[in-house]
């Protein structure tokens, strides 16, 4: 399936015991829909408050009623569903497909705004003035290859390796908003919003552009710049071999 949800209201994507996610809704809607026990696995985890416009995500089914039938499955999904998530399509894998795994890359948004906007809360994070958007993106470049990003990563977070793929880190100003695109084979837990942290440092201090190659040469979290608000941050793309 591939869906899209407002995070506002959820501590993240997957399921937690003492917390609401969007995974778990997702699987409550799914196990009403079909009388099975369904667990959802997704692209990626997303963290309290996080968006995403496109999120895929696979599940297995024992219900041969739904073959055939899949637009119809997912209106009766979407009745299911709060109105913050949404199933935008449904439609049938091989047994081995797997939505997390078999993704080919990733892309991420975070949006900053300098105006008050009532239309931007929880959506966008307020700023009292943008930063220096051309130095921003010239310091960007140094993240762009194959490179260990342990500085941006939070600590103590359970994977074989911080080595990561950047093909495009990119600023774009439209009047009194900003927003940082970002693309990678696979992002580590808090990585996006940390870079942003420290662009942003750069952009608005009195910082050299090379302050980022310290900063990734010392795979030190505490040298990167603090993790900005996760309200700005939309995931907008998972690709796919054969999606």
């Amino acid at each position: 399936m591939e869906i899209a949800y407002d995070g506002s209201s959820y501590h993240g994507w997957q399921v937690q015991p003492n917390a609401i996610s969007v995974q778990e809704k997702l699987n409550h809607a799914l196990h009403t829909l079909t009388r099975e026990n369904i667990e959802t696995t997704g692209a990626g985890r997303t963290d309290t408050g996080v968006h995403a416009k496109q999120l895929f995500v696979h599940f297995d089914s024992e219900n041969p009623h739904f073959s055939g039938a899949l637009e119809k499955f997912k209106q009766s999904l979407n009745a299911l569903l709060p109105y913050d998530i949404a199933i935008k399509r449904v439609f049938e894998v091989s047994l081995d497909a797997h939505a997390r795994f078999d993704a080919t890359s990733r892309s991420y948004e975070y949006h900053i705004h300098i105006h008050k906007n009532p239309f931007f809360i929880n959506r966008s994070w307020h700023v009292r003035a943008l930063p220096n958007i051309e130095k921003m993106n010239e310091a960007a470049q140094y993240l762009l290859g194959t490179k260990d990003f342990s500085c941006f990563s939070k600590s103590n977070t359970q994977v074989h390796t911080n080595i990561c793929t950047i093909t495009e880190a990119l600023w774009v100003q439209q009047g009194d908003t900003a927003v940082f695109k970002i693309t990678a084979d696979r992002f580590l837990r808090n990585m996006v919003r940390a870079i942003v942290g420290t662009l942003f440092k750069i952009g608005s201090q009195d910082l050299p552009i090379a302050y980022l190659t310290d900063v990734l040469s010392s795979k030190d979290r505490s040298m990167a710049g603090t993790s900005v608000p996760a309200h700005g941050l939309y995931l907008t793309q998972v690709l796919y071999p054969y999606v």
